[in-house]
């Protein structure tokens, strides 16, 4: 039996973190490699040199690959980029998203479909993607959705974004339930307000921003660096029994 230490440790893995060029990806990426993990970030963008940085000074492995998730054959890539690279997939995070705001009385059909392309979608495809090659190993694997607390609620002038959050806690749950058999536990991540580029309008808007912090119990906007803890339990085989779930890590929005 491996002592609880051991449970985290991602020694000999490979993992994809998509969105990995910055914020919260660049601090999923860099847990995931101190915790043991090489890595394979995707962006739409070239890479980001402070994401390869923060890898290899944890002594681990970093490529990279361009892939912008509205294009469907750029999906199916990351995988292939994967295994190439490494010769195995071991953790897909689904963390790269997008948001579009406006009334929903005003709402276009593109912002519709670029949020849903790219925060549904994609991690659909890239998750059955992953699994395929998980199941072909017989090794299992871990998969892991970014949600949000818009998963939950309904929020207010994002609708596209609040439908494809709510969309992936659901997917979560089915993917968990039919790939449980095959040693693949898929859960998710719902992260509070967190400090990054997609935030960034809210915080810039004093009212807002206030209001916000009101509710928040920790009294402070999160950092990437909050979640780090989450995605290497939910990587490790310390989650082995725990499939299906969206962990909140809000500061205590959802308990208010």
């Amino acid at each position: 039996m491996k002592g609880v230490l051991d449970l985290f440790s991602l020694e000999g893995k490979a993992a994809v973190v998509t969105g990995a060029d910055r914020g919260i990806g660049r601090a999923f990426a860099s847990a995931l490699a101190e915790a043991g993990a090489d890595l394979l970030g995707s962006s739409r963008g070239p890479s980001a040199p402070e994401t390869a940085a923060a890898v290899e000074a944890a002594g681990r492995r970093y490529a990279h690959r361009q892939a912008d998730l509205r294009d469907r054959d750029a999906v199916s890539g990351i995988v292939s980029a994967a295994l190439r690279e490494y010769g195995r997939i071991d953790i897909l995070v689904n963390n790269a998203g997008c948001v579009a705001r406006g009334a929903a009385l005003d709402f276009s059909e593109s912002d519709w479909d670029e949020v849903l392309d790219v925060d549904l979608r994609a991690p659909f495809f890239l998750s059955q993607a992953a699994a395929r090659e998980m199941v072909k190993a017989g090794r299992g694997g871990k998969i892991i959705n970014v949600a949000s607390m818009l998963s939950f609620q309904g929020g207010v002038r994002v609708a596209s974004y609040t439908a494809a959050k709510s969309g992936l806690r659901g997917l979560t749950m089915i993917l968990a339930n039919e790939w449980a058999v095959h040693g693949i536990q898929v859960n998710a991540i719902a992260p509070g307000y967190i400090e990054t580029d997609n935030t960034a309008p809210l915080r810039a808007d004093g009212k807002r921003s206030a209001e916000i912090l009101a509710r928040i119990p920790a009294g402070r906007w999160g950092r990437p660096g909050d979640l780090a803890g989450a995605v290497v339990f939910l990587a490790s085989s310390a989650s082995d029994y725990m499939t299906g779930c969206t962990i909140a890590v809000d500061g205590g929005w959802l308990a208010r």
